[in-house]
Order: structure tokens, then C-alpha cells, then sequence
């Protein structure tokens, strides 16, 4: 017996360690980058195969312990007070059809990637927004299946109408909350479903109650309100402190090291990454397949390793390995802004028992040209939060959650430490403007004058109703709001063909062999809401996938 253990110690070791030489060269079945929230859960659905090796490789390190990342009420704050030491500190191209607006071009470097310093809001998308996914894809994503990964990626804590409709075993924790919800969230919401006609709802993430207003939100935490992140939910119950896999698991993640590009070889197969570790070049092959798990930057990655449109590639200096003009493009993400009112000072927003629950209250509504539609079924097209950032004063955050505009990812060079252009172009197409202009005026002036009826005390101060009713004013307090949210998707959508995707039904990239994309980048339709949900869908869905067919080799 122990024989075999040290023969088997030996070719893990050999597996997941560097090969001697000037190079250091890692190997392993798998080659991952990238642990947000597909990349982590990928890993650890692939290396529950003891026989299966995983290698990832994260820019980032491990900042689960920081007391900014662990403790919820920092999530607010980060980018704006911890921007330098968890993120990644680019910006996009001024855009052109929002005079002045410069996004930041960001997300976290460290392990959970987006998921260690988000929101924390927990939205898994609606059955209609799926139907169109099944559509497009066939079966394999059809809602019945996606639903079922959803429940299985969740540990649901908190109140449901549908107790069968959430996941009570997942890794990630969900928490519901406050347990009892404030006055001023439950003005709000009173506001919302008597001004709209759409009745307050209890569960937004189940199929019979999709839209309306609710004093709850659901978000990534666990039960004692620490955030959740892929990293905790998925990587540390199997990592040791050296990064490498507990009882067996054949598993190492690489942190501070940056991929550079997808190598192959002359059959067009991937056959490992070329990356950056402490300054050093270093080369991590696979023998199975080559999985990029890194949100905005793998079209960026695709692009560098020759995939993408051939006058990007050929301006950049870099040799077409295939030729495919939707790499980087059609990238879609949803915009904000915010509606100004005071408050009743005796309203407390957050209960000082639970100061984690973070908003006060929220909704989901259709689009405001159906408004007239009260549903609690349908596609949501506006998500409502509400803040509450001093005694006397209430924020409504407003997110479009269907923009029609398209935006592009494109890098510059061969090199890769240079900043990609990114471009959301906000409001190229002119209808998303209008939808804004809607929703100030169909919903958020009702809304403030219900609120003002209900409690006096409640005022829309910007902007002003005057404002909402002239619209060029209306129009220049948009753009002077305008925010975006970093729910990029669609750079590598997937499609049936590469005349209209990226990648297949499966990730697989279209062009090239053993090489996946799974992050939110391949969705081909954005969620109606907030993203970190659906990569982890998508992680459970093909993770599951790649692993049944692994299982099926190994038996035969």
C-alpha cells in the first residue's frame, strides 16, 4: 500500500510541479485561467476526479483573510477607497455618444476575481430570459437545465414561496436579508407596488415571482454575513496554504501569474499558456485542454494568441491563427444612475442588527413600455436598489437591464501588459437613452410621489419633477450621473457558428481545438440582472459536462 501511495505521490508531484530546466514548465490535464467565478468552480468540479490534474493560474493572490474582502460592509467602498490593492486599475475610451463619461475598465485581482468585491447581489436571471438562450443553443440550455444548476451551485438561507425551486446543498452561500426589513425599505416598497400595480414579492430568484419590489435582498454572504466568494466557497475547503490540493486532489493554483497568450501547435491545438510568474517566463501545458475563465479579458487573450478579427490582429502585429470577427465584440453591459431623495431622519435604512444587509430594499420591473403589464412573470428590463448613505437621505439606483447598445474589446499590440481599447459605447444605439428617460418618468417620479404622499417627509430632490418633465434637462442629468455596473457579456458569446459566436454551445472555441471559454463573456443573451449568478450557471453546467465525459473515458 504504500508503494502505490508513493508512486502515486510521484506523478502528482511530477503533474502539477515545474519540469527542470531554463524554463519552468508546469503540466497538468487542465490549464485554467483565471479563479473568479467559473474559473474556481471549474477547477474544483474537474479535480474531484482524482485521476484528473488541474493547474490554474490567477494574476491575483489570496485575499480572503482581508478584513476590506471578508467583512460585507466594506463592499460599498472598495473601488472607491481600496482601488490600488484589489483591482485591476485600467479605464475605457471616452464614449462618444456621452460627452465626457470615461468608465473604469476593471475587476478583481485577487482569488474570486469579480466575487471578492462586488455587490454581493445575487440574481439568477428569469425563465424568459433563458427561453431565448434554449433558442438560440437548443437543449442544452434549456431552462429546466439551467434551473437545475443553479440549485445545485446555492446553499439558499432565507425565506421562499417555492422551497423546491432553491438549492439547499450548494457551496455557495445565499443569504436573505435583513430578517426583518426597515421602515424605510418598507415605504419604499409600499411606493413601488402602489405606484406600479406590481405586488411585493418575497423570492425574485424563483420562476413565480420574477418581478416586483422586495424589502430583501439575496446576497453572496454566509450565514454570519462574511462575503462568499468563488474562492471561500469553492477553493479554500480543498486548497492547502500552499495552494495545492487537500486528500488527494490534483489541483494547484498558480497566483501571481499573469497569462499571456494560448500556445498551439501546427494542428491548431491548444497545448498550454504562456505566462508571467514573479517576473519569470514560464510555460504551464495541458494535455486535455486549454479553459480561459477571465471575464472581460478573455477576448483579450483570444486576440493576443491570434483569434479575432483579422484587422485587429494584423494592426496589433499579431499572426491570424483564425479569423473570427466576433471575438471582442458585442460586448454588452448595463448602465446606471440614481434618483436623489431626503428622507424621514427617524427612517433607519440598514437595521443596526444586521448592518451586512447593505440596501434597503429594491425591484424588479419590465421595461416602462410595458409597464401597464403587473406580472410577476417576464423579462426584467429595470432593477431598482435602494441606498441609504446618511440619516435623512435615500438613493434609488437605477440599472437598465436590457441595453440594445454594443460595445468592443480590441487590443493595441503583441504585447500583452499593454491596456487593451475598450469601449462600451454607451448609447450608440439611442433607444437605451430613451429607455433611461422612461424610467425617470414612468416610474421613479410616481414612485417619489408616492413615497411623498405616504411620508411627507420622503422628497424627490434630483431630479427634480421639473427636470424629469423637460427633456434636455433630463437628458443632461443622465449623462451626468451615468455610471456603469461591470456586467460585461457577449465579447465571446456563444453561437452555432462562428459566422455568429465565439464559442459553441459547450465553450469550445470555434476555429481551434482543446480550448474553452466559460465565464460570463460567452453568454449570448445578458442576464436580467446582476451577472456573478449566471457564471456560476455556466461554470456547473459545462464543468459537469467536460467531467461526465472524463468519468465516461476513464471507465472505458
Amino acid at each position: 500500500m504504500r508503494t502505490i501511495f508513493t508512486m502515486w505521490a510521484f506523478a502528482f508531484t511530477s503533474l502539477l510541479s515545474p519540469v527542470s530546466g531554463a524554463e519552468k514548465v508546469y503540466k497538468a490535464d487542465y490549464v485554467i485561467v483565471g479563479v473568479g467565478a467559473a474559473g474556481a468552480e471549474v477547477a474544483k468540479i474537474l479535480s474531484d476526479n482524482h485521476e484528473i490534474s488541474v493547474i490554474v493560474l490567477e494574476a491575483g493572490a489570496n485575499h480572503d483573510n482581508d478584513t476590506p474582502i471578508k467583512d460585507s460592509q466594506f463592499a460599498p467602498i472598495l473601488e472607491s477607497n481600496f482601488f490600488p490593492q484589489y483591482f485591476y486599475q485600467l479605464q475605457q475610451v471616452v464614449q462618444e455618444n456621452a460627452p465626457g463619461v470615461v468608465f473604469n475598465y476593471t475587476t478583481g485581482r485577487l482569488f474570486g476575481g469579480g466575487t471578492s468585491i462586488n455587490g454581493e447581489q445575487y440574481v439568477e436571471g428569469t425563465n424568459q430570459l433563458y427561453d431565448k438562450w434554449e433558442d438560440k443553443l437548443g437543449s442544452f440550455w434549456s431552462v429546466e437545465k439551467i434551473r437545475r444548476a443553479f440549485k445545485k451551485v446555492e446553499k439558499y438561507n432565507g425565506k421562499t414561496t417555492e422551497r423546491h425551486e432553491r438549492g439547499e446543498s450548494g457551496a455557495v452561500d445565499v443569504r436573505q436579508a435583513p430578517a426583518v426589513p426597515t421602515s424605510m425599505a418598507t415605504k419604499f416598497v409600499n411606493a413601488v407596488a402602489e405606484s406600479t400595480g406590481v405586488a411585493e414579492i418575497l423570492d425574485y430568484n424563483i420562476p413565480q415571482t420574477e418581478l416586483g419590489p422586495f424589502t430583501r435582498w439575496q446576497l453572496s454572504q454566509k450565514p454570519n454575513g462574511n462575503r462568499e466568494s468563488s474562492s471561500t466557497a469553492f477553493l479554500h475547503p480543498v486548497l492547502r496554504s500552499d495552494n495545492t490540493g487537500k486528500d488527494g486532489r490534483q489541483l494547484r493554483v498558480l497566483d501571481k501569474t499573469t497569462a499571456l497568450r494560448v500556445l498551439f501547435n501546427k494542428e491548431k491545438e491548444a497545448i498550454g499558456v504562456e505566462a508571467l510568474q514573479d517576473g519569470e517566463s514560464i510555460k504551464v501545458l495541458a494535455d486535455k485542454e486549454v479553459i480561459l475563465c477571465a471575464g472581460i479579458y478573455s477576448p483579450c487573450l483570444l486576440q493576443l494568441s491570434g483569434i479575432g478579427p483579422r484587422s485587429v490582429l494584423e494592426c496589433a502585429g499579431v499572426k491570424v491563427l483564425f479569423d473570427n470577427h466576433n471575438v471582442g465584440n458585442n460586448l454588452v453591459n448595463q448602465l446606471t444612475t440614481v434618483a436623489v431623495l431626503t428622507a424621514n431622519p427617524n427612517d433607519v435604512g440598514v437595521p443596526a442588527s444586521d448592518p451586512d444587509a447593505l440596501y434597503v430594499g429594491g425591484a424588479f420591473l419590465r421595461d416602462p413600455a410595458e409597464a401597464d403589464n403587473v406580472s410577476p412573470r417576464g423579462l426584467r428590463g429595470v432593477q431598482l436598489i435602494g441606498v441609504s448613505p446618511e440619516p435623512g437621505s435615500f438613493v434609488i439606483a437605477i440599472i437598465a437591464s436590457q441595453p440594445k447598445s454594443r460595445g468592443v474589446v480590441a487590443i493595441q499590440s503583441s504585447d500583452p501588459f499593454q491596456i487593451p481599447l475598450v469601449d462600451d459605447r454607451a448609447f450608440s444605439n439611442p433607444a437605451d437613452l430613451e429607455t433611461f428617460k422612461e424610467i425617470f418618468r414612468v416610474y421613479i417620479k410616481e414612485i417619489a410621489n408616492q413615497l411623498n404622499a405616504n411620508d411627507p417627509l420622503y422628497n424627490l430632490v434630483a431630479p427634480s419633477e421639473a427636470v424629469i418633465d423637460d427633456d434636455a434637462a433630463l437628458e443632461a442629468y443622465i449623462l451626468s450621473t451615468l455610471d456603469h455596473t461591470h456586467h460585461w457579456t457577449g465579447s465571446c458569446q456563444m453561437g452555432r457558428s462562428d459566422r455568429d459566436g465565439v464559442t459553441d454551445k459547450r465553450g469550445k472555441v470555434f476555429g481551434v481545438k482543446r480550448l474553452r471559454v466559460i465565464d460570463d463573456s460567452i453568454a449570448p443573451f445578458i442576464p436580467d440582472g446582476n451577472t456573478q449568478a449566471c457564471a456560476y450557471m455556466l461554470a456547473r453546467r459545462i464543468g459537469e459536462d467536460i467531467a461526465k465525459r472524463d468519468r465516461s473515458k476513464s471507465k472505458h
